[in-house]
């Protein structure tokens, strides 16, 4: 059954991209990472809108375990525009026939699970065998998934631009994600330059919104978690860092666009600029419905360094090349993710 809980968003999602679709009649389309949060959305976002416009294109989604994708999301497993292709992203073989697009969006951003060396293979060596299937798939248009992580720590600005030199240090204990997603950046620029495709980077901050996950390191969906379960919200730091989050609603439609009409060998700051610190955000959610939980902060008396630990883009670039900007406060987000999750529970559709 589709899940029409969100038909407004996808709906809005479409008419904002309404005019970018006519190159993606009747050609195919590779993803991977195509089954956690935001894969999640660009698969919703693309079913709805393929239906809608006739557009009578494909894509295949490289996953390590469909089956658990099918209770997650079982109308999407069955649709037709849809093949799930399982596989690992360092080693899987390359589907066969021709393909116009990839979006290489694989790679958990959760380094809690796996060791350093593990994260830092992953992404590396999953973005060079992608770009070779691009390569040998002729593919016109490459949109690669990074994240604000490759600044490194946010220190002496209030917020990031793209040309803001990188303060990763190889000497240091900066996660391997954040070193991995900047070689993986700088690949990506190589193999575009090289075998003449377009490659457009999507420098992605925090989002959040239905399906954000309730139960792993971010800090939102934990304080959702608590909010549902009426439990005391619990922040593991001071509380005084920076955050921002778009809803997801929005980055499905910059990240579209950013596909379609970004600029070649460019990379685009993909978050909002509305920012909240961790404890104001606790508060909203806290406070968002009956009845108002508590919030302990469980580091009190350990102070963070706030210059260097909020995590806040600039999004000056996406404005001016692609005249987008976020559409849906906090507040009205927060407000359309819980309805969202309070009717997936009415369903028992959704279990914590």
């Amino acid at each position: 059954m589709p899940d029409n809980l969100l038909s407004k968003d996808l709906n809005d999602i479409l008419s904002q991209t309404l005019t970018i679709w006519n190159e993606l009649k009747d050609q195919r389309i590779f993803i991977t990472g195509g089954t956690g949060f935001l894969g999640t959305w660009i698969l919703e976002s693309f079913v709805w809108i393929n239906k809608k416009l006739k557009l009578n294109a494909e894509a295949v989604i490289l996953t390590r375990d469909a089956e658990s994708f099918l209770k997650k999301c079982p109308h999407l497993i069955n649709d037709k525009a849809l093949q799930f292709y399982e596989g690992n992203i360092l080693d899987f073989k390359y589907p066969k026939g021709k393909f116009s697009y990839v979006i290489h969006a694989a790679t958990d951003s959760n380094y809690t699970r796996v060791s350093s060396w593990e994260m830092l293979e992953t992404i590396i060596e999953g973005t060079k065998h992608t770009l070779e299937f691009a390569k040998n798939s002729s593919v016109k248009k490459f949109l690669f998934i990074s994240s604000g992580a490759i600044y490194g720590k946010q220190s002496g600005v209030d917020v990031i631009n793209e040309s803001h030199l990188s303060r990763l240090e190889a000497t240091g204990l900066m996660p391997s994600y954040a070193i991995g997603k900047f070689i993986a950046e700088y690949m990506s620029n190589l193999y575009a330059r090289e075998y003449q495709f377009d490659l457009k980077i999507a420098r992605c901050f925090a989002f959040f919104g239905p399906y954000v996950p309730l139960n792993l390191h971010f800090a939102i969906g934990n304080f959702i978690h608590n909010r549902l379960k009426n439990e005391t919200i619990l922040i593991k730091g001071d509380g005084h860092s920076f955050r921002s989050y778009l809803y997801i609603a929005d980055v499905c439609i910059w990240l579209w666009t950013i596909l379609f009409q970004g600029k070649n060998l460019t990379a685009y700051n993909v978050g909002s600029h509305e920012k909240y610190s961790i404890e104001e955000m606790a508060h909203r959610i806290a406070n968002c419905m009956e009845p108002k939980v508590m919030i302990k902060i469980v580091n009190n008396n350990i102070k963070s360094s706030i210059a260097e630990d909020n995590y806040i883009p600039d999004i000056t670039l996406i404005k001016q090349h692609l005249n987008l900007a976020p559409r849906i406060n906090f507040v009205n987000a927060l407000n359309l993710t819980m309805e969202w999750f309070r009717k997936k529970y009415q369903l028992n559709e959704f279990l914590i």
